[in-house]
């Protein structure tokens, strides 16, 4: 596997964190980046897995020390990061790094890092994005409002990212991330 970060991003509700998930259970050569959060756990989240829960304090500390990559307010209201030091450690000893992040953490981390990989996870329909949001069931009524109209802006970013992957199932979208990471680094973009 070709040292480096790979970048993957997508609308809310597209299955981020099932394909990251996936990954982490079944390719033990990819290093998952895990993200700190201002958000509560979901239901079977694990601290130091899942996220870093942080309160509002911790991450102000992370944001003014320069201890974050990138980091964004996500549907305007919790605030995401991913720790910089443990992905630089992970890259440096030649491992590649796999972010699950949202669109602006992944703009952010486009100019950090111009040479990071970015890959747009899909849904292979908005009625099948529509029906993942509503079928979770951890958000109300007004906040699945909010999340779809963000999820439309979302969509209409793909363009900017180097490759597209759609989640038909979480094993096949799973197996062509990691296909994408071999991909050497100085390949051009398609």
């Amino acid at each position: 596997m070709t040292p480096g970060l790979l970048v993957l991003a997508g609308p809310t509700a597209v299955g981020k964190g099932s394909v990251a998930g996936y990954i982490r259970e079944n390719f033990p050569d990819v290093h998952l980046s895990v993200s700190a959060t201002t958000r509560a756990p979901r239901p079977g989240e694990t601290e130091g897995v899942s996220y870093f829960f942080v309160d509002d304090a911790e991450f102000d500390r992370l944001v003014a020390e320069g201890e974050l990559l990138e980091w964004a307010i996500v549907h305007n209201a919790n605030r995401y990061g991913t720790p910089r030091g443990p992905v630089d450690a992970a890259i440096a000893a030649g491992h590649s790094v796999l972010l699950e992040i949202d669109l602006q953490g992944a703009r952010s981390v486009r100019e950090a890092m111009p040479e990071a990989k970015l890959i747009f996870l899909l849904p292979p329909s908005w009625d099948e994005l529509v029906r993942r949001l509503t079928g979770r069931g951890t958000e109300n009524a007004e906040e699945q409002a909010r999340r779809l109209e963000t999820a439309k802006l979302e969509l209409a970013a793909q363009d900017e990212f180097d490759y597209r992957v759609v989640n038909h199932t979480v094993s096949e979208a799973a197996r062509e991330v990691v296909d994408l990471m071999q991909i050497r680094k100085d390949s051009a973009r398609p």
